[in-house]
């Protein structure tokens, strides 16, 4: 969990220094792609701040009133910032489409350049470093929080790129149309997040993979199973199987058998709760 705390402070840290130097660059250079990059980076650091409150949480022990823990607050925090970068993107095509009406110029290009290189390179490394940890904790806000800084990477290098166009042709209409190309890039991305972060939502099943590993580790052992369900909180697994034993059987032994099973299981799938209930041949 302190991982996952630490690199959220990351992110806040790094999307702060960003949108200042952004905001600023843009508003000297009047410049409604990089103003719009900036507004990016306030969507991004609303983002980091809903992915730190939702990492802390979901890794608190279960309650009386959340009896499977709080790992949902993850995929919640991730619909939350998909939502976000679509709102951005929205926000973004509307000024690069009033940009083109007024066909207003640009200064101090070679520094605006510079300066979403710059944020490029800065997101290129966090959002690295969010991804590592994201992968290693299974954290669904951390992974939202990484693709909302390797969309403004992208981002970032597009308009860089379309500075650096219109220093060479002069063609200031090309300010706009590629702030509109990043908002589409970015609608994109929000659409697999919202995906990715939603169906846990619904209790969607675990993969076919785990689920293989359940259902070997039973017929293994020439028993018989039904009603097998899985589904996933956050980083957290749950799963509930029905096995069917002779019912002379001692008591003991079935306890004992249960926990081998289980314990099997828990050693091949991380974060896993698994429910046994036995029931005799019908």
């Amino acid at each position: 969990m302190y991982k996952k705390i630490q690199i959220a402070k990351l992110s806040i840290l790094s999307n702060t220094v960003l949108i200042s130097i952004k905001l600023l660059v843009g508003i000297i250079s009047g410049s409604v792609s990089m103003i719009s990059e900036a507004i990016h980076s306030c969507i991004d650091l609303i983002a980091a701040l809903i992915s730190f409150f939702s990492v802390k949480v979901s890794d608190t022990p279960p309650d009386e009133e959340h009896p499977y823990g709080h790992g949902k607050y993850e995929n919640v925090s991730g619909v939350i910032e998909a939502l976000l970068i679509f709102a951005a993107a929205i926000c973004i095509i509307y000024e690069a489409i009033v940009r083109i009406k007024s066909n207003q110029h640009i200064v101090s290009i070679g520094l605006a350049s510079v300066v979403m290189l710059v944020a490029a390179i800065v997101n290129f490394f966090v959002s690295s470093r969010l991804y590592k940890v994201a992968k290693e904790t299974e954290s669904i806000a951390l992974e939202a929080d990484a693709l909302h800084l390797k969309t403004d990477m992208y981002s970032s290098i597009g308009v860089a790129t379309g500075l650096f166009l219109i220093w060479i042709t002069g063609y200031y209409f090309l300010d706009p149309v590629i702030a509109i190309l990043v908002a589409l890039f970015i609608l994109r991305e929000s659409y697999y997040l919202l995906k990715s972060a939603y169906n846990p939502l619904l209790d969607t099943a675990l993969s076919i993979k785990e689920i293989n590993i359940i259902k070997n580790s039973i017929i293994n052992r020439s028993l018989s199973y039904h009603d097998l369900k899985t589904r996933k909180s956050g980083h957290f697994r749950f799963a509930d199987v029905h096995l069917e034993m002779n019912e002379n059987i001692k008591l003991k032994e079935v306890h004992e058998l249960c926990d081998e099973i289980e314990q099997e299981i828990k050693t091949k799938i991380q974060n896993l709760e698994i429910t046994i209930h036995v029931e005799p041949f019908h």
